[in-house]
């Protein structure tokens, strides 16, 4: 089969397709012929070496890729999963130590894989199960009640656009950041306030809310810069390990996620999915490029500006 990895950590050139054997799905797990593969910063960072630790005993190539989409082509012995052979599919894949995403077949679990939305595309689709799923982790962590308010940093992206509409289905207020030329987006997504972003994000939250916000979602990954955004005894959900190390401690819990961890959370992107299909959730596509063009997709996202996510077409 056709994939696209590295044999030594570098820049988006480091990306080559490559040729590997087609993978064969164990008990409890499933294969997906990939039609799609979103192509996300985490990308970046394994291509780069930034995983280099964990995958030292794994032999290369690396294949990157944490979302994919296309159909179920193949179901592990005894594994049951409640999809058909040909059925349209999405599903979370975990890289490290397994080939990801950026391939004509991968196997995950079974748990890991859910129909795709009806009426979207396979594009669309690739670009929910894993940010979708982190979006909901961390409003879990956080478990805010409605009503109450969440900050949401990196708001025009994926995790930040999805961390909004799912808070608005909770019932929660949202203050989202935003540049000028992404306030109407943001806006569309749900937020009820949007303030400037950048490093005076902390001091125009609590202008709207000036005993600070009850959680926040950091998904720009500010860190140590917005902690003053979130009211004593709130919460901060982190997507890089930040734990809160350094600022004075007002009671705020810190919640640094991983994602892996929902990896297996089989109704919870079952509920993604239909939030999605009900139009609830925006699966939103900047541009479907073929798998050949890889480092191409890896530079334009590296330069920043990129709404919605870039594609890989299998």
């Amino acid at each position: 089969m056709r994939a696209v990895g590295v044999w030594e950590w570098g820049g988006p050139d480091a990306l080559e397709v490559v040729e590997l054997p087609d993978p064969e799905p164990g008990p409890g797990e499933l294969c997906i012929r990939v039609h799609a593969a979103a192509v996300n910063p985490t990308d970046t960072v394994l291509r780069s070496g930034g995983r280099a630790e964990r995958l030292r005993d794994v032999p290369p190539p690396h294949v990157p890729g944490m979302d994919a989409a296309g159909v179920l082509a193949q179901v592990g012995k005894g594994t049951e999963s409640g999809l058909a052979l040909g059925d349209r599919v999405m599903a979370i894949v975990l890289p490290l130590g397994h080939r990801g995403a950026y391939a004509e077949r991968v196997v995950v679990p079974a748990d890991s894989v859910v129909r795709s939305p009806a009426h979207l595309s396979d594009a669309e689709a690739a670009t929910l199960p894993m940010n979708g799923l982190t979006a909901r982790a961390a409003l879990d962590m956080l478990a805010l009640e409605s009503g109450q308010v969440l900050a949401v940093t990196g708001s025009a992206g994926a995790v930040g656009g999805y961390a909004m509409q799912l808070a608005k289905a909770d019932g929660l207020r949202v203050v989202a950041d935003a540049a000028p030329a992404d306030e109407a987006v943001v806006k569309a997504l749900g937020a009820d306030t949007v303030v400037p972003r950048g490093s005076e994000f902390a001091s125009c939250v609590r202008d709207v809310c000036p005993s600070g916000v009850d959680g926040l979602v950091d998904a720009a990954l500010l860190e140590a810069s917005v902690v003053d955004a979130v009211r004593d005894g709130g919460g901060m959900a982190t997507l890089r390990g930040f734990d809160g190390t350094g600022p004075a401690d007002r009671g705020i819990r810190f919640f640094p996620l991983y994602v892996r961890h929902y990896a297996r959370e089989h109704a919870v992107l079952e509920r993604l999915r239909s939030l999605a299909e009900a139009g609830t959730l925006t699966l939103r596509v900047a541009r479907v490029l073929p798998a050949e063009q890889a480092p191409e997709a890896h530079r334009r996202l590296e330069a920043g500006g990129v709404r919605g996510r870039l594609v890989l077409r299998f």
